[in-house]
């Protein structure tokens, strides 16, 4: 498979306890068991780091947050897309850089998923890529309903994957991709 990689919003912000409880904790270590293996294949990977336009957030430029997990950050030679807003083409330079990756199909995951991940996918399939989502490369919030129902973080994640699987992309495992079982085509 020749794909992009793209990661997004690995920041330290993500276990900031200002905000609702986070499930899927093995989401990092299997976005970086991806992330090597994509870098082993040489394939591109494109970055995306939030800058929140609220000076006092957890991943404002210049907090503690802001920067990149351990075992995730970007190698000198892989492009970082400043966003400031959850979908990663709005208002950034992501298009062109991945025109210049080369592959049509991207794999995207992150931080999270029914945030940035999700409108991000979308965005990407609009524009006629072909995307793959690594559920386990991807975490959700604990998010309180209307109604005023909590739904788990659980709920949360497969209902949102269940949502984008096949309408937006392909949900896929990272042990699948890694293994070159995702490449079936969406249909």
């Amino acid at each position: 498979m020749s794909a992009t990689l793209v990661l997004i919003d690995f920041q330290k912000a993500a276990d900031d306890p200002s905000f609702s409880p986070r499930g899927q904790i093995q989401a990092e270590e299997n976005a970086m068991a991806l992330l090597a293996h994509w870098r082993e294949m040489g394939q591109p990977v494109v970055h995306l780091q939030n800058h929140a336009m609220d000076p006092n957030a957890p991943d404002a430029p210049g907090a503690e947050g802001h920067g990149f997990k351990k075992g995730l950050a970007p190698l000198s030679h892989e492009q970082v897309v400043e966003k400031r807003t959850d979908n990663g083409f709005v208002g950034t330079d992501l298009m062109a850089v991945l025109e210049d990756a080369g592959p049509a199909e991207l794999v995207i995951c992150g931080l999270m998923l029914e945030g940035a991940v999700e409108s991000t996918v979308r965005m990407a399939h609009a524009l006629g890529f072909m995307v793959f989502i690594p559920q386990d490369c991807t975490a959700s919030r604990v998010q309180r309903g209307l109604d005023g129902q909590n739904w788990t973080a659980d709920q949360v994640h497969g209902l949102t994957l269940s949502i984008l699987d096949g309408e937006y992309g392909k949900v896929v495992s990272s042990q699948d991709l890694m293994a070159g079982a995702a490449e079936t085509r969406l249909h």
